[in-house]
């Protein structure tokens, strides 16, 4: 059989932590900063773990990162 890939999209995006659940970091913050309020930039920063429904459709895309 041959290998399944993983979405490329989907590996520059999303991570996975130690217990299989799925980082990402908030949208909105990847371009366009300049009309972006600073409120909105400082309230996006850092990580968050997607929810187990988006979680699911992530983990088809990436087969071989749980």
């Amino acid at each position: 059989m041959p290998k399944m890939k993983t979405k490329a999209a989907a590996k520059k995006r999303f991570s996975f932590t130690a217990s299989g659940k799925v980082k990402a970091g908030p949208a909105g913050k990847r371009h366009g900063m300049i009309k972006r309020s600073t409120k909105f930039i400082r309230d996006v920063t850092g990580t968050m773990i997607l929810c187990e429904a988006d979680a699911k459709i992530v983990k088809k895309y990436m087969p071989y990162n749980r």
